[in-house]
């Protein structure tokens, strides 16, 4: 084959694309900021070269963020706030199975838990130990046991 000028500038003629709606615009950046395709995808399955995909991506996920009525710092802001409602269940939880192996003299952290929880209560179980004395904790000390206690007589 003959490589001709004609036949060079036919092959380094730009393509032509269609023009895209903001519909389209807007659903190629969210499927790609969700992660659902890539841009490359995105280029080839839309017909769009991927330096004007990039371009909708920084034009338009402002929009979207816009949208939604979120921004980074309100995402930040209930990220932190889920942190702490999940530590607040985390220690009492923990709580509870160091009250329970108290009571029941059953290490169940040990056997069933990563090492660093287990550990954590652990450190629990010995300071309530330290605070209320050994079976103060459960406020079983000093009262007697339905066996131990004699049944007062009464005066007839």
């Amino acid at each position: 084959m003959i490589v001709t000028y004609e036949n060079k500038k036919r092959t380094l003629a730009k393509k032509s694309y269609q023009k895209s709606t903001l519909e389209t615009k807007l659903l190629v950046v969210e499927q790609i900021q969700n992660g659902q395709i890539s841009t490359n995808f995105a280029s080839k399955k839309y017909d769009v070269p991927r330096t004007t995909i990039s371009y909708w991506i920084r034009k338009y996920s402002t929009l979207a963020q816009q949208n939604t009525g979120m921004s980074k710092n309100d995402d930040i802001k209930k990220l932190r706030e889920r942190i702490e409602e999940l530590e607040f269940v985390k220690d009492f939880q923990q709580d509870i199975i160091a009250d329970m192996e108290l009571i029941t003299g059953v290490d169940m952290a040990k056997k069933s838990l990563p090492k660093t929880l287990a550990k954590e209560i652990e450190l629990k179980k010995k300071n309530r130990l330290k605070e209320n004395g050994s079976m103060n904790v459960l406020g079983l000390l000093n009262k007697p046991y339905t066996k131990d206690v004699k049944p007062k007589k009464t005066k007839k």
